[in-house]
């Protein structure tokens, strides 16, 4: 020991200081391991920060790698996957890659929510289910899921359910300008004609709570037991049964059923792209005077109402969803022209 300073201590130099280095002793290096023998899988489900992938027809588990960072995995998203591959119990493997996505299908909670998210990546048909009755038609969340479609580069297909209820000339009138492929369901009927619109298809179910979504996936993949609600006598609202989104096998192709939604918030998307999600009001829209924000005085779509050109009501949701971005009394205000 060396000689003591007095104070009970012996002196120190820096041969006796051990120094930690912090995060490792590696260098630091920002290339990624490639991972050459990963293999492909398809995102089926995804809860709590768990993947299940299909994987050379076996269901996997996955946790996503860190050096992926904070970026988003959806149902509907190809990945490359290494690791436990075997599908056991309790075994899991991890997404190291997410390889580019062919669509995205976003929405944001409402009009003014500058966050989006993502509901499933890659589907090329959206399928929008409307019931007829118990609970009423919505034709304004149609009109933001047709915009969201357009949008995403999607098929839109609208499903109109419970026609055992009600008739669909009504709302099938509204839309009659669009050319826009429907299907008409009974809750007794036969479901051929929507099956020939999925078969072979990446096809994402979207719909308020209650309008029979789940019911369908039921009666399409019996073994999917989604569960089914029931719709509130005094509020007219369905009750949320399906939590989570998830792709189920279907005839050479996927469905992927998604929760029932109540709002879908349409703030990512470019006015102008929202008013080419209605294509029947184009021609109107083509009349407007530059820079005409379609809210306010001069704007040709009131001519063409009073005319008898387009449907008012359609005028009237499209100035809703572009008001919305505004406030609830811009978007009145808009509604009320096109009904004067």
């Amino acid at each position: 020991m060396r000689a003591g300073s007095g104070r009970g201590r012996p002196d120190l130099d820096e041969d006796d200081i051990r120094v930690r280095a912090r995060g490792g002793s590696r260098p630091r290096t920002r290339k990624r391991p490639r991972h050459e023998d990963a293999q492909e899988g398809f995102v089926t489900a995804v809860d709590r920060g768990r993947y299940r992938c299909l994987v050379n027809g076996r269901s996997v588990v996955a946790m996503k790698a860190r050096e992926l960072g904070r970026g988003s995995i959806v149902v509907g998203d190809r990945v490359a996957l290494v690791g436990d591959l075997s599908g056991r119990p309790d075994t899991l493997a991890r997404v190291v890659r997410v390889e580019e996505r062919s669509s995205v299908l976003r929405r944001t909670a409402d009009d003014t929510d500058p966050v989006e998210r993502v509901i499933v990546a890659n589907a090329d048909r959206l399928v929008i289910v409307c019931a007829l009755a118990d609970p009423d038609p919505q034709p304004r969340f149609i009109d933001r899921c047709l915009v969201a479609a357009y949008d995403a580069g999607l098929e839109p297909l609208l499903c109109l359910t419970k026609a055992d209820l009600a008739a669909p000339d009504e709302l099938l009138a509204l839309y009659s300008a669009l050319d826009l492929p429907h299907v008409v369901t009974r809750r007794d009927g036969d479901l051929s004609p929507l099956l020939d619109h999925l078969r072979g298809r990446i096809s994402v179910l979207i719909g308020s709570s209650g309008v029979g979504k789940s019911t369908l996936v039921n009666l399409l993949v019996p073994e999917a037991d989604r569960a089914v609600g029931h719709v509130n006598p005094v509020t007219g609202r369905g009750r949320h049964t399906s939590t989570s989104a998830v792709a189920l096998p279907i005839e050479g192709g996927w469905i992927i059923d998604t929760p029932g939604v109540r709002s879908f918030g349409l703030a990512h998307v470019e006015p102008d792209d929202v008013v080419a999600g209605f294509p029947d009001l184009a021609d109107a829209v083509d009349e407007c005077p530059p820079g005409c924000t379609h809210l306010g005085d001069g704007c040709a779509l009131d001519a063409w109402v009073d005319e008898g050109r387009v449907e008012a009501a359609r005028v009237v949701s499209l100035r809703r969803l572009l008001a919305g971005r505004e406030g609830e009394d811009a978007a009145a205000d808009g509604a009320g022209r096109a009904r004067s």
